[in-house]
C-alpha cells in the first residue's frame, strides 16, 4: 500500500501553480487499499436518500431529470446584485500577484511563503433564489453556496420544491472575492480554518439579503445548510464545524481537505488536512449532517508543497472513515469517470444530494 501510494504521488511531481498546465491525475482505484468500503451501485443509479455510508457510482454519468427546467413548475425569483469588498469590515480585500505562487518552507515543508499577496480591492456578485412558494413574512430555510451564481442549483430547487421532496428554501449563492489559493482573497475566505467566513456570511451578506429580498430567514441551525465545491466545499464545512449554532446541513462537492490554509496557524498547521488527521477524531461529535462527492481522477498534488497533503481522494476517503468512525450522519459518493467539480457529475448527484442532506427537516411548514 505504502508503495503504491508513493508511486502515485511520483507521478504528480512536475506539477505547477497554474491548473492549465498541470497533469491530468491518474484514475484512482475506490476498492484501493486504505480507501473506505463502499457499495458499488449500477451504472447509472445514485445512491438512496435514506441511506448513511460509502457507494461508488459511474462511470456513465447522465443529469437527474430534476436537473432539466420544466415549463409546467413554478420557478423561483433570482435577485442579482453586488457586494464592494469596500463595505466589508471583515474582509477588505487581498490579492496575490499574477503569475505567482509561493515557496515552501524550508523548515515546514507544510507551510507555503508568499511574498506577493497584498491588499486589493475587489467586487464579489450575490445572487439570491426565492421559491414561488416562499410566503412573505415567514422565516425561511436557506442553503448558502460559494462561487455563486450557481444556476445549476436554482434549477434543482424548482422542481425539488414543487415535488415537496425538499423544503421551501431560500438559496444564497455568493461570489468569492477573486483568485484562488494561498495570497488570494478566495483562499483567505475558503480555506481558513476559523468561524471567519460563516460571521462574514452572518453580519454582511444575511442582512443585505433580508433586506434587498424581502424574505426572513430562519434562525434555526437545523433549516441552515451551506455547500461548495473544491475550496468553496470545505468552506462549506468548516462554517458548519466552526459554528453549528448556525448551520448543521453541509454539501461537499470534490471537498479540498487538504493543507490550503494562508497564512499559516500553528493551531491547525494542517490547514482543513486537520479535519480528519486529528480535528474530528479527537473532538466530541457535532450536530451536522454531511453529503460529500470525489472523483476517480480528482486533483492530486497540484502544487509545488510536496507535502503529502495535498491529495483530494485521499482526502475525502479519509474524511469519509473520521466521519464514520465518530458516528456521524454522512454520505460518501466516489464517482467513476469523473474530474474535480465536474459539471456532469454535479447535474448527476445534485438533486440526491440536496434531498439527503435535508432528511429529516419538514418540506411544508
Amino acid at each position: 500500500m505504502f508503495r503504491r501510494r508513493i508511486a502515485l504521488i511520483l507521478l504528480a511531481t512536475c506539477v505547477f501553480a497554474n491548473a492549465a498546465d498541470r497533469p491530468d491525475p491518474p484514475a484512482r482505484d475506490p476498492h484501493g487499499p486504505g480507501f473506505v468500503e463502499a457499495t458499488e451501485l449500477p451504472d447509472g443509479a445514485v445512491p438512496p436518500i435514506n441511506v448513511n455510508g460509502n457507494f461508488i457510482i459511474g462511470p456513465t454519468h447522465a443529469p437527474a431529470p430534476e436537473m432539466i427546467a420544466k415549463v409546467d413548475v413554478p420557478k423561483g425569483t433570482v435577485h442579482e446584485f453586488v457586494m464592494e469588498s469596500k463595505d466589508s469590515k471583515i474582509y477588505p480585500g487581498i490579492a496575490r500577484d499574477k503569475g505567482t505562487f509561493g515557496t515552501p518552507d524550508p523548515d515546514n515543508p507544510a507551510k507555503l511563503v508568499v511574498t506577493t499577496s497584498h491588499p486589493a480591492p475587489y467586487t464579489r456578485k450575490l445572487a439570491v433564489y426565492v421559491p414561488q412558494q416562499y410566503k412573505p413574512g415567514t422565516e425561511a430555510p436557506f442553503i448558502v453556496g460559494a462561487d455563486g451564481p450557481d444556476t445549476l442549483l436554482f434549477t434543482a430547487l424548482d422542481n425539488l420544491i414543487a415535488q415537496k421532496r425538499v423544503p421551501a428554501m431560500i438559496a444564497i449563492s455568493i461570489g468569492n472575492g477573486s483568485g484562488d489559493a494561498q495570497g488570494s482573497q478566495r483562499g483567505l475566505e475558503y480555506d481558513t480554518m476559523s468561524s471567519l467566513y460563516a460571521e462574514f456570511v452572518e453580519t454582511e451578506v444575511l442582512p443585505l439579503v433580508e433586506s434587498q429580498c424581502n424574505v426572513k430567514l430562519t434562525k434555526d441551525p437545523n433549516g441552515r445548510a451551506t455547500m461548495g465545491c473544491s475550496s468553496g466545499a470545505s468552506c462549506a464545512m468548516i462554517m458548519a464545524w466552526y459554528r453549528p449554532d448556525l448551520y448543521r446541513r453541509v454539501l461537499s462537492l470534490s471537498g479540498t481537505f487538504v493543507n490550503q490554509q494562508w497564512p499559516w496557524n500553528p493551531e491547525t498547521p494542517h490547514g482543513a488536512w486537520g479535519f480528519h488527521e486529528e480535528i474530528i477524531p479527537n473532538s466530541p461529535v457535532k450536530p451536522i449532517r454531511i453529503w460529500m462527492h470525489v472523483g476517480d481522477k480528482d486533483l492530486l498534488n497540484p502544487n509545488i508543497m510536496q507535502d503529502n497533503m495535498h491529495d483530494w481522494v485521499l482526502a475525502n476517503e479519509r474524511m469519509a472513515k473520521a466521519l464514520a468512525e465518530k458516528g456521524y450522519d454522512y454520505q460518501f459518493t466516489f464517482a467513476r469517470n469523473a474530474k474535480h467539480c465536474e459539471r456532469i457529475v454535479k447535474e448527476q448527484l445534485l438533486p440526491q444530494a440536496l434531498e439527503y442532506l435535508w432528511q429529516g427537516y419538514p418540506s411544508e411548514p
